[in-house]
Parts: C-alpha cells; structure tokens; sequence
C-alpha cells in the first residue's frame, strides 16, 4: 500500500471519532465547546453548530475511510484507523474534561 493510504486512515479513524460527541451532544440539544468560539474550543457552541460540525467530521472521515482503504483486508491499515480513532478519543477526552473546570 501507498503511505498516503496509512494517513488517510488515520485521519479517517480521527475524524470519525470526533464525530460522535458533537453530533451527539448536537442533537440532544446541548451546549458544547466546538473550534467557532472564542477561545476555540473553550466557549460552548450551539446545538445546532455541534451538529453541523459532527455531520462535516463524518463526511470528512467518510471519505478519508474510503480513500484509506480501511476495508482492503490490510491488517495494518485497520490498526492505523483504530490508532487515529484512539488517539482523538484520549485527546478529546482531556481536552472535555477540562470545560466545567474553567
């Protein structure tokens, strides 16, 4: 394979993950921080911007997953997918974490 197939998994796997929580909290009607405030990433976006921005990750991911070739039946191009989708989870997770704090 390609090593821009390794990247487009990755990021696949990365935007995919960052999907879930905005479109989630989107459509269930909940403030939460997205990159369009001020500070980026701080502030609380609307529901309606979380659930814009969730359904722009997933179509981002959803073109990165088929240009990665995730479903080749190349095992290390699914661990590289599961690596960006792991490495958004705990980033997202700390950086979450963080907004009832400040």
């Amino acid at each position: 394979m390609a090593w821009w197939v390794y990247v487009a998994a990755f990021f696949a796997g990365m935007f995919l993950a960052n999907f879930v929580p905005h479109f989630v909290k989107g459509v269930c009607g909940d403030r939460f921080p997205s990159p369009f405030t001020r500070p980026a990433g701080k502030a609380l976006s609307s529901p309606l911007v979380n659930a814009l921005w969730g359904l722009l990750n997933l179509i981002a991911g959803y073109f990165l997953f088929r240009a990665g070739k995730v479903w080749s039946g190349d095992a290390a191009v699914l661990v590289v997918f599961f690596a960006g989708i792991t490495l958004m989870s705990i980033m997202l997770s700390i950086n979450f974490a963080k907004k009832d704090k400040e």
